[in-house]
């Protein structure tokens, strides 16, 4: 469903992506993890079409996405920090975003029912807090049934009960055979998403494994600890590490 090959990026003398080969498809959940600085946030920019890579290729749906920005439509993006024009009311900003897909045919609202947003509606976006600009964003990225979902430190903010009404909406949405990339420093909360950790380190991916085969591999038998072990044999550095 997402195809890249050999895809680098620099940023002047800076390599932050080095001929990045991965093939994520339909179904499943891909961990991407990494260090501050590994490529996690290029690679994700590029697949989105905000960074355009100085080599390599990336195809959407088999399509190529050089140049072209009709196959954004597959994908559902919630933003790690989610900036919204400030003086817009929550309803106001909904109704903008349906306006950007006239011919969208269906419409996901069933997080802004169980994220408690609708009586929010008429307040303005400056006035919210953190958590529920996140829960919004989270809104935003199901909105239109995408096929393809980028969700990066999609449970920061978030309170326990938001955090779980999301994670199990994300696992229903794996199940129904959608492709999810997810980012997040809380490893425990992608126990459930995962089926794949792709793991960059200095712009290259050193580790794309099935969830179960690097439990094997590890001997451990949660996700943050095979982490954990994988990364202290590989000796690959991952300061950002938040235990569960």
């Amino acid at each position: 469903m997402i195809s890249l090959k050999k895809v680098t990026k620099y940023y002047g003398r800076l390599k932050t992506l080095s001929e990045v080969d991965l093939e994520l498809k339909a179904g499943y959940g891909y961990a991407l993890l990494g260090p501050n600085g590994s490529g996690k946030t290029t690679l994700i920019k590029s697949i989105l079409g905000l960074v355009i890579p100085d080599s390599g290729s990336i195809e959407v749906c088999n399509e190529p996405i050089k140049q072209q920005s009709q196959y954004r439509k597959h994908i559902g993006y919630m933003p790690q920090v989610g900036q919204y024009p400030a003086g817009l009311r929550m309803a106001q900003l909904f109704e903008m975003i349906r306006g950007l897909r006239p011919d969208a045919k269906n419409i996901d609202e069933e997080l802004i029912e169980t994220l408690g947003l609708r009586p929010l509606m008429d307040k303005r976006m400056y006035s919210l807090s953190g958590g529920t600009r996140q829960k919004v964003s989270a809104a935003l990225a199901f909105l239109f049934c995408p096929v393809i979902l980028i969700l990066d430190e999609p449970t920061a903010g978030l309170d326990p009960v938001a955090v779980e009404i999301l994670k199990e909406k994300i696992i229903r949405e794996k199940k129904s055979g959608k492709l999810l990339i997810v980012t997040s420093h809380i490893l425990s909360d992608l126990e459930e998403i995962a089926t794949h950790m792709v793991y960059l380190f200095e712009g290259s991916v050193r580790y794309n494994s099935p969830v179960e085969e690097m439990k094997k591999e590890t001997g451990e038998k949660t996700f943050a600890k095979s982490i954990a072990t994988l990364i202290r044999h590989q000796d690959l550095q991952f300061n950002e590490l938040v235990k569960p």
